[in-house]
């Protein structure tokens, strides 16, 4: 067989393919089911038994244990779930992704799924024109499980067929006893960590395999290779996320790596159990060559399979082991990955990082959660004006005080900018209806909240002026203020309080923060009267009462703010239940 360039171009292709399919099945699932996903992720509680099920599940549904691992990453830096927590989802993922290689093993082996594939994309392309997103997510899930086993097909078909003596080198490395054992390791870190998928890498070996370049001893090495390449996707995603991220991305490491490490070790006693396992379920000896069976396609179904329950039973016994020391990684963890000390942190976002965006659906908790820490923030900004109404202007107090709402304020500023270029990334990739709602709102939350600030510095810009003009406000307008500034405070925490827990707000809390906006407007409304009053009665002069109302004008729009806040938590909540109703 002459083997062209164009053919090495198509297996490249076939694998893309692969990668891609894999990809696009992932992100339709997401959609299908990233609230449930969500939910049950926020609803974890620390029971390991619990996390490792909920990993093998979100993991199965997902296709990738990389993508489910960054999706565990994402939450434990959004503070949804802790470490500890986060450590059993780890363990049940990395059993989770085994249900690929049987996929591929049993579909990819001893059916010819490409007979299939055509009918299945010709089922999908009616659902992608239909009005409920729920059917197009469906649409899109099966088109990307067709092209996963259009590239496994072609990555079939295009490997070239080559001579025993074309494959001797490759029978030298394998011919190295304990020696080829680590260097096929190595072969298959190195390579996960390029396409950084292990389902990818598993594929390409067991064609390898089937095909009889390498040995099955050799392939399993390198499938055990792709446990500890795997790794390096939660790594990359963790550059830039906070600290309990990255020691989750190393716990993730350390279950792969140190589980690698007892397997070697034991490697031939272990390829011996493997064995025994394929041969008891019928399937033959895989360490025999293939002259040894009737035909190619029952070597092939030896091979795969045995690669397969490989994989299986090495997550399955590093599971039964460390699922009962998940205390150990957090110490560990702990150990390794260390705060530094006096760390400055006013000039970071607390949740969000640019190396999270792998799961968009699900990475919009992250904005949700940091808005939380935004409000909270410009609160104090609230705080801060109260109290510059009440320190004397031109005091070194006071030029401090005043220093520290323009920070403040310039911060606000600059966390807006950041979660809203966070937010369009995120709404740059694959959002279902729900997921671009919840976009929207929060980026009208984080808009609101942030001319929150701007009132809170135009309070302390104006008694400035009122300095400059030589106004004096009397202990009557002190107290007014002082109660105006009280009823702002209230609503803010009220608002806050809805924020921390949008899906599952309640009524109740919603109608408080309606009835505090129209206890500040009446209030302000009282003011205004009242304060033409005290002009008109000379109990102080008419631009001190300018400055005044001012201040009482600012604190009031904080107030409107605040409810616009309220009424865009009530839109997404709102609309995305109508959504669901209208997919069901």
């Amino acid at each position: 067989m002459n083997y062209s360039f164009l053919d090495f171009l198509t297996l490249i292709g076939g694998v893309g393919l692969f990668l891609y399919g894999m990809k696009v099945m992932s992100e339709g699932l997401q959609k299908i089911a990233g609230d449930r996903m969500r939910s049950v992720l926020s609803a974890m509680t620390r029971n390991r038994f619990m996390g490792v099920l909920t990993g093998i599940v979100i993991t199965v549904l997902m296709q990738s244990s990389s993508a489910s691992t960054v999706m565990v990453v994402s939450f434990v830096n959004a503070g949804l779930m802790s470490l500890a927590q986060s450590v059993g989802v780890i363990f049940g993922a990395n059993v989770g992704t085994t249900f690929t290689s049987w996929i591929i093993a049993v579909l990819g082996v001893k059916v010819d799924i490409s007979a299939f594939v055509m009918p299945i994309v010709a089922i999908s392309i009616p659902l992608m024109f239909s009005s409920k997103s729920r059917y197009k997510s469906l649409s899109e899930f099966m088109i990307g499980f067709a092209l996963l086993f259009m590239g496994l097909g072609l990555i079939n078909d295009n490997v070239p067929d080559l001579s025993p003596e074309q494959l001797e080198f490759l029978a030298g490395y394998s011919s190295m006893g304990f020696l080829s054992v680590l260097l096929f390791v190595f072969v298959g870190t190195a390579i996960t960590m390029v396409i950084q998928s292990s389902a990818a890498t598993f594929a390409i070996v067991m064609v390898m395999a089937v095909k009889g370049w390498i040995p099955f001893e050799m392939a399993c090495a390198i499938v055990l290779g792709s446990n500890i390449g795997t790794t390096i996707t939660p790594i990359l995603a963790s550059f830039g996320a906070n600290l309990t991220a990255k020691k989750a991305a190393l716990a993730h490491f350390m279950f792969n790596f140190f589980g690698s490490i007892w397997t070697v070790i034991f490697y031939y006693p272990f390829c011996a159990l493997i064995v025994w396992i394929t041969k008891g379920l019928g399937q033959g000896d895989p360490t025999l060559p293939m002259a040894e069976f009737a035909n190619p396609e029952q070597y092939g179904v030896a091979v795969s399979f045995g690669m397969s329950i490989f994989h299986t039973v090495f997550n399955m016994i590093n599971l039964c082991v460390m699922i009962w020391i998940p205390g150990v990684y957090v110490k560990v963890c702990n150990t390794l990955i260390r705060s530094k000390k006096n760390e400055e942190e006013d000039f970071q976002l607390k949740f969000i990082s640019r190396g999270l965006l792998h799961a968009s659906e699900l990475n919009i908790m992250q904005a949700q959660r940091e808005s939380v820490v935004y409000a909270e923030r410009v609160k104090r900004m609230i705080g801060m004006a109260q109290t510059l109404v009440h320190t004397k202007n031109g005091t070194e107090e006071f030029n401090k005080l005043y220093t520290r709402i323009e920070k403040y304020e310039d911060i606000s500023d600059r966390m807006e900018i950041e979660i809203a270029n966070y937010l369009n990334k995120v709404m740059d990739s694959r959002l279902s209806y729900e997921g671009k709602l919840r976009v929207s709102g929060i980026l009208n939350i984080v808009s609101e909240i942030e001319s929150v600030a701007d009132s809170c510095f135009n309070v302390a810009k104006t008694l400035v002026r009122k300095e400059e003009a030589h106004a004096h406000f009397t202990e009557g307008i002190y107290k007014n203020i002082d109660i105006m500034f009280k009823y702002v405070e209230e609503a803010m925490e009220n608002m806050i309080e809805v924020l921390k827990d949008v899906e599952n707000v309640h009524e109740s809390v919603i109608m408080r923060s309606y009835n505090k906006e129209h206890e500040i407007n009446n209030y302000r409304n009282l003011l205004r009267t009242e304060n033409l009053e005290s002009i008109n009665q000379k109990e102080y002069n008419y631009q001190s009462g300018i400055f005044y109302m001012d201040i009482v004008s600012e604190a009031e729009k904080v107030g409107d703010y605040i409810v616009n806040v309220v009424e865009a938590v009530e839109h997404m909540v709102t609309g995305s239940v109508e959504a669901k109703k209208e997919n069901e």
